[in-house]
């Protein structure tokens, strides 16, 4: 269930879907969707109420989870649940303020007690994360780092310590669904190249089929958030089926 390596043998498609939103047993028939219909590796956020890196359409998929009474240890119950049928790498995507009240020893042992591979805190400066990494690395699980468009000079020295896979953000600013992607990514991918072969994907703004194939065609996949929250903005309890059609069209269009 460790095997970013198998998940990244093609070109992979990463959905992100926020947990509790709008119920746990919705985020659970979601998940089992997105397994069935190609998702390679499965973003799970574990809802915030101050999620900084979040655009407006996962800021309210963060409010409506949090109303809904979701906490951290029921997300844990869920990835348990969801560990009896999934089989590919899951990954949690949160804030670090959420790991460090929990306890970062607590939260990594418990990640690999219910069957969590990774980690993203988009929040986590690089210089900063030992405090999260060491009891990361003691429990197997990868501490995935961002690059973004601003990280520069920082790129080679943030893919050389690099596990799991890396999550290159593709513009500045915040999640949300763009129109355009125009940052050099094969620039930034070329760097880490140079200096690691642990696989990337391209994550933020990607909505349409077609920029997920363009983003996955200058690095290693696609990652995509709000088109899937947006998803279940619309149809509610009723989202997991067309989550799963989406998870599917997506997929094909990375594979081109």
């Amino acid at each position: 269930m460790n095997n970013f390596a198998e998940a990244f043998r093609g070109k992979a498609f990463i959905p992100f879907i926020t947990c509790g939103d709008p119920d746990l047993d919705t985020t659970y028939r979601a998940v089992l969707e997105m397994a069935e219909n190609g998702a390679d590796i499965i973003e799970l956020g574990i809802p915030f109420s101050d999620p900084t890196a979040e655009g407006p359409v996962i800021q309210g998929a963060n409010i409506r989870a949090l109303s809904a009474g979701t906490t951290t240890d029921k997300v844990f119950d869920l990835v348990t649940k969801i560990r009896q049928t999934v089989t590919i790498p899951l990954v949690f995507m949160t804030y670090a303020n959420v790991v460090y009240s929990y306890g970062a020893d607590r939260f990594m042992q418990r990640c690999r007690e219910t069957g969590i591979n990774g980690i993203i805190l988009p929040d986590l400066p690089y210089e900063e994360r030992e405090e999260f990494s060491a009891p990361a690395k003691d429990n197997g699980i990868a501490l995935i780092p961002l690059i973004a468009p601003t990280s520069a000079d920082r790129i080679a020295m943030i893919a050389k310590a690099a596990r799991g896979f890396i999550y290159i953000v593709s513009s500045l600013g915040v999640t949300g669904v763009r129109s355009e992607i125009t940052t050099d990514i094969p620039s930034i991918v070329r760097v880490i190249r140079e200096n690691t072969d642990v696989p990337c994907a391209v994550g933020f703004g990607i909505s349409t089929p077609e920029q997920a194939q363009k983003m996955a065609s200058v690095s290693d996949g696609a990652i995509v958030g709000s088109a899937i929250i947006r998803i279940l903005e619309k149809y509610g309890k009723d989202a997991p089926s067309h989550i799963g059609e989406y998870v599917r069209e997506m997929k094909t269009a990375v594979q081109k």
